[in-house]
């Protein structure tokens, strides 16, 4: 499996996602597709998951820099390895979600969010996400799952 491929496609959908976004929807304004059941919002996120320590940009930004490091010479060194294949597919949605959401705190000084989806729970319906936030969790729960059945 390339998963460096697989890194690269989730940054770079993510990346032109974004610019589209950032181009050709205002702030305040949804586009609503699929019957409305999803719908495009722009959102700067100024902080982490859910704007956590947006007052701290300079700090997530460091942070998100630094797990990205480590995921990144993690996922490196399982190169080198037979089997692992969970892992190392866990790692490359990790790591594409990780490198754009990066990517962007470090050079627009936000992650362009724009992807929500209207349900019946309110608060679910007001969080907006992007491609990479779904990779991260994704990612993150068949690496944990992978690592709990070696």
């Amino acid at each position: 499996m390339n998963y460096i491929g697989i890194i690269a496609a989730i940054f770079s959908t993510d990346f032109f996602i974004k610019n589209y976004i950032e181009k050709n929807l205002e702030a305040g304004t949804e586009k609503e597709k699929v019957r409305g059941f999803i719908r495009l919002r722009k959102h700067h996120n100024k902080g982490a998951f859910l704007n956590v320590g947006q007052g701290k940009r300079r700090t997530v930004a460091f942070i998100s820099l630094m797990l990205t490091l480590v995921l990144t010479f993690f996922f490196i060194m399982t190169l080198g390895t037979k089997g692992n294949t969970p892992l190392r597919a866990g790692l490359a949605l990790l790591l594409g979600g990780a490198f754009s959401n990066t990517y962007d705190r470090l050079k627009r000084g936000h992650v362009v969010d724009y992807l929500s989806f209207h349900v019946k729970w309110k608060w679910l319906s007001n969080i907006i996400f992007n491609i990479s936030d779904f990779c991260i969790i994704i990612g993150a729960f068949v690496t944990v799952l992978s690592v709990g059945n070696e």
